[in-house]
């Protein structure tokens, strides 16, 4: 698990299956963007990962949830 606090924010990594390029890159960074206190996303196609940074931890069903509306499955974090 990775999950990085630092002044007034929450960093954390999660593991995504599913993405090969950058419109999925999109997808998934567009969903997990709506979600509450995110203020960055980045998704890494090649790697499968998803760095999240949050003003508080987000609850992972939330993450899961936005995951799987872009059309992808969150495997868990990193």
């Amino acid at each position: 698990m990775t999950a990085e606090t630092t002044t007034g924010s929450v960093t954390t990594t999660y593991r995504v299956s599913g993405m090969t390029c950058g419109h999925c890159e999109g997808a998934v960074t567009e969903e997990v963007s709506t979600l509450d206190g995110v203020s960055s996303v980045e998704a890494v196609a090649a790697t499968g990962l998803v760095t999240v940074t949050s003003s508080a931890p987000l609850d992972e069903e939330s993450v899961r949830a936005a995951v799987d509306e872009a059309g992808y499955e969150l495997v868990g974090r990193a």
